[in-house]
């Protein structure tokens, strides 16, 4: 495997926002890396690369594929479920991945999936799910800072292991892979957890994000978070990354029509029907007759009534849709809603190459880069 150089350049140094690549790896029945695109978005100075899991394909492992084919974009998980492993497991991992990679190049995006996945697809207890976050980043950074072995007694996690079922034999252990305090970004929409990502975390992944909302919504809940930290860790220091689709079209109509059946699964059908996070995220931001609406229409097996109760406001408020005249028109409010990073979500390298150019990371990436280099074969 060849691995990349943890070279980059400082985005907040040049005063501009990044842009991360978000990836939709499953094809079908299959799952597809899209390598081709990921080197693009690299060459255009794309920060990051994002990877998500289900309940079948997970996020670390490609990240590993990805960073043997690039040289210094980042690669994040957006998000790993911290039920899907204990949080040695997870650090091990990440910390794996970095290692191959070159160093200083992972950001662990955590996040915390829902009931239905957590005890359905997992066998994991839901019960107390700020407290298991809480405990899932105290117990990667003592994994990875390797002060000494790793113990904690945490509120719903405890290493070594405490349960009443514990043999006593359990030993605390220190790392035997040397590493650095890797960035935990931690996805939020609940007013809860907004504020909690802003007290432990490096970085914030919202969801169902709209720029008017950092101001009115998301800065107060992060701002509390962070004045009660002890590291010092201020709002410049900490990293803010919303998704947004783009699709450069002359038909906006038929790509808004073509988003619906999965906005429809995701917000009608995503989770159980007393808590679905996507449902409650779609109400959040302004649609909550349609949220109901959608919801009720898929559960009833209605699928295309629901996918057409998707408002075509709810889709184009959340991303940037239209020819590029269009598009750029509607670039000032996302450059400017208070975010660090724009994770783009598109399959159109047009689409990439325009918003690289209206965020200037072109330029950056050309700046940064040593004479003669050029992506890993």
């Amino acid at each position: 495997m060849r691995v990349g150089s943890a070279a980059r350049w400082d985005r907040r140094r040049v005063g501009l926002v990044k842009l991360g690549l978000g990836l939709d790896l499953w094809a079908g029945k299959g799952l597809r890396v899209p390598v081709e695109q990921i080197r693009r978005a690299e060459t255009l100075g794309y920060d990051s690369v994002w990877t998500a899991e289900a309940y079948g394909s997970d996020a670390i492992t490609p990240l590993a594929y990805i960073a043997a084919h690039t040289e210094r974009i980042r690669l994040a998980t957006g998000i790993v479920q911290i039920s899907a492993r204990t949080p040695t497991a997870t650090a091990m991992q990440m910390a794996t991945v970095d290692a191959l990679a070159g160093g200083n190049r992972t950001i662990l995006g955590l996040g915390l999936s829902g009931p239905q996945v957590v005890e359905g697809w997992y066998g994991q207890p839901w019960s107390r799910p700020a407290a298991r976050m809480r405990d899932t980043v105290a117990i990667c950074r003592q994994v990875w800072r390797r002060d000494g072995p790793v113990e904690h007694a945490g509120a719903t996690i405890s290493v070594p292991y405490a349960g009443a079922d514990a043999t006593g034999m359990g030993k605390p252990l220190r790392s035997i892979l040397h590493t650095h305090d890797l960035p935990i970004w931690i996805a939020a929409g609940g007013p809860q957890m907004v504020e909690l990502a802003g007290e432990i975390a490096d970085g914030w992944i919202p969801m169902g994000f709209r720029p008017e909302m950092m101001t009115t919504d998301f800065a107060p809940r992060l701002r509390a978070g962070l004045a009660r930290r002890t590291d010092g860790v201020a709002w410049d220091d900490f990293e803010r990354a919303p998704s947004l689709t783009v699709h450069l079209t002359d038909d906006v109509a038929a790509a808004f029509a073509a988003a619906k059946p999965r906005i429809a699964m995701y917000v009608g059908g995503m989770g159980h029907p007393s808590m679905n996070f996507h449902n409650q995220s779609m109400a959040r931001v302004g649609f909550p007759d349609a949220a109901a609406r959608i919801q009720e229409l898929f559960l009833a097996g209605r699928h295309d009534e629901a996918a057409a109760a998707v408002p075509d406001e709810f889709i184009d408020s959340g991303g940037l849709y239209g020819s590029g005249a269009r598009i750029r028109e509607r670039w000032a409010a996302w450059e400017n809603c208070g975010a660090t990073t724009l994770v783009v979500r598109t399959h159109q390298d047009e689409a990439l190459a325009l918003l690289a150019e209206l965020a200037g990371t072109t330029e950056a990436a050309r700046a940064a880069a040593p004479s003669g280099s050029g992506n890993a074969a």
